[in-house]
């Protein structure tokens, strides 16, 4: 005990071990890439793939072939087996939301400055009420017909609207009330059959009201910033979005003060602005939306260190610097609780300084997630997965090779994929059918099962090569499929933490004993504390040896490491030992023959 007791009496002491073992929530993957649509540089949290369909889209056109992003079959993969996965969407530099104004029952066009022009009103003037901007950035998002007195085809079809952008229509406007239903549409449906998203009811522009438009769809935007090497996101605007497709641009709101007075009739100096500025019954789309992706677009196999599904990430402004943002937005893990980040398009071969630098690191400065790295381009061989699994040297990534045919469900075709693409659907179904603390290999765990076969059907001395260089063969066995067949870190020093197994052994009791630490900051380092410590984490571990983790653990916080002089520096000090278990890679059967006669003893 750290208190000294000189004179003889009675003394009682409190230890609480009443507090209630917290778990540790279900953490999160991260897929960073392309999609159809969506809020770029924004990490967003799906919990299914109806979910990501909804907000980044599944398939778009491209040279008049249905297309798939990597980031989408990934999450896919990945969602089937977890129900959280975050999502960062990247682009180059030059994209925006898409725009629209609206005025007085009529749809209001603007120039590409987003400077109101005339539209279906021709050369009068107006004054526009407000307008909506997308949450999501794109040219996918533009869904604006433009055309003199027919904005619209037949049943309010629109000739540029698809599943993957929006329309919008004003309902049940009532001056006398001041009020208006806002309904937020899918693009491609028509007047008979409306495919309606999102309804606000009850709108106002008068800002007093509990009803005001900016406060119930919201206003806000983010911007990334940076400051030295860390990034951040900056969020401008007075409402927190409550809409999942659309905000309001807060400046552009025509707003009527006290819209009505106490007795409930329009207010007399508001009924002169009414007639201009409030919102009528009517209906429109979208403009001005803009990507900045390279054309032609290249997918799948085809794709070159310059050109990933439209982006180069070897150019800052064409991709380079948003894949950079992203794994910059990741590293802040009190933010997003992740265990597994990938970036399926990206390898090691063409964007080394992308993920040997900013993925990995990403990763070992946070201490508590693992990254999937691919080797290669397609059809490049093993030896050059062999090299470049030399250039990285670290327990928190993997590579696996080679790349994999899997058929596209959506398409109706097939696809040859990176293996980063299927590998973090398998890490998740490891973690589901077992614990982090086992191998995501061999036919019991580690098996794609949606895979139709591999680039190469590598022989055992092929597995035996990319195996003893540190990268995981994806292996072909008749009867069982695809199977991921090796489990090794990049590591090069030979320890513990060469095996993909122990590193995430590591990071899941990091993540526990994190959460534990956190709830005792700012309390007293005394017996109590320390004792509140062990008497949570202990348990766990005893678990976790139990579930076949560890082969013995040992927890010391006392006062043998929480000596005078730490505890005058406000430090509380702790140990943890373990010895982690290690997985049967090596499976070594001696058959013995004896002569005839011999024995068998019991």
């Amino acid at each position: 005990m750290a208190e000294r007791i000189v004179s003889p009496g009675v003394f009682t002491q409190e230890n609480d071990l009443s507090f209630i073992q917290p778990g540790i929530p279900q953490t999160a993957g991260a897929i960073v890439g392309p999609t159809v649509k969506g809020p770029v540089l924004k990490p967003t949290l799906v919990t299914s793939y109806n979910e990501f369909v909804q907000v980044f889209g599944e398939t778009f056109e491209s040279s008049s072939v249905s297309k798939q992003f990597f980031t989408s079959i990934a999450a896919k993969e990945y969602l089937r087996n977890s129900a959280n996965l975050y999502v960062v969407r990247v682009m180059g530099d030059t994209f925006s939301e898409a725009t629209s104004i609206y005025k007085s029952g009529s749809l209001v066009t603007s120039t590409g400055s987003g400077v109101p022009s005339t539209g279906s009103l021709g050369n009068v003037p107006f004054t526009s009420s407000f307008s909506i901007r997308t949450l999501s950035e794109g040219a996918n998002l533009n869904s604006l017909t433009r055309g003199a007195n027919a904005p619209e085809l037949a049943n309010g079809v629109l000739p540029s609207g698809s599943a993957n952008n929006l329309r919008w229509e004003i309902n049940g406007a009532d001056k006398d009330k001041g009020t208006f239903n806002l309904v937020i549409r899918r693009g491609n449906d028509t007047q008979r059959r409306k495919v309606i998203l999102e309804t606000f009811n009850g709108l106002t522009i008068d800002p007093n009201s509990a009803d005001y438009i900016g406060l119930r769809v919201g206003t806000q935007t983010t911007v990334v910033r940076q400051d030295g090497s860390t990034y951040y996101t900056d969020v401008s605007g007075s409402y927190p979005n409550r809409s999942n497709y659309i905000r309001v641009d807060e400046s552009s709101i025509q707003n009527i003060i006290n819209y009505l007075d106490e007795n409930g009739n329009v207010n007399s100096n508001a009924a002169a602005l009414t007639a201009s500025n409030f919102p009528g019954n009517s209906s429109g789309s979208f403009e001005n939306g803009a990507d900045d992706y390279q054309h032609p677009m290249k997918f799948y196999d085809e794709i070159t260190a310059a050109n990933v599904q439209g982006l180069d990430p070897t150019t800052a402004a064409d991709g380079k610097n948003a894949y950079e943002k992203a794994f910059g937005l990741l590293m802040n893990p009190d933010e997003f609780d992740i265990n597994i980040i990938a970036a399926p398009g990206l390898n090691q071969q063409s964007h080394a300084t992308m993920l040997g630098t900013h993925v990995v690191n990403a990763c070992e400065n946070r201490g508590d997630c693992f990254a999937i790295i691919d080797p290669v381009r397609y059809a490049m061989s093993n030896a050059d997965a062999v090299t470049e699994a030399g250039e990285v040297d670290s327990s928190y990534a993997a590579m696996y090779h080679p790349w994999i045919l899997i058929p596209d469900t959506v398409t109706g075709g097939y696809a040859w994929v990176p293996p980063s693409t299927m590998m973090a659907g398998v890490y998740a179904f490891n973690d589901r059918v077992s614990h982090e603390w086992f191998a995501p290999a061999g036919l019991n765990r580690g098996g794609i099962e949606t895979a139709v076969q591999p680039q190469y059907k590598l022989t055992n001395n092929q597995r035996d090569t990319l195996y003893e260089a540190n990268v995981n063969p994806i292996a072909f066995f008749p009867g069982a499929g695809l199977v991921a067949f090796g489990q090794k870190t990049l590591q090069k020093k030979a320890s513990a933490l060469d095996r993909v197994n122990v590193r995430r052994l590591l990071i899941d009791l990091k993540k526990f004993i994190g959460g534990v630490s956190r709830r005792l900051v700012f309390e007293n380092n005394t017996a109590v504390t320390r004792n509140s410590f062990i008497n949570q984490v202990e348990p766990y571990m005893s678990s976790v040896q139990e579930q076949q983790g560890l082969f013995a653990f040992r927890i010391q916080m006392d006062e043998e490491n929480n000596t005078p002089d730490v505890i005058d520096r406000n430090e509380l000090r702790g140990g943890i030992f373990i010895q982690p278990a290690k997985s049967a890679e090596f499976i070594i059967i001696d058959f013995n023959i004896l002569p005839t006669g011999a024995t068998f003893d019991d």
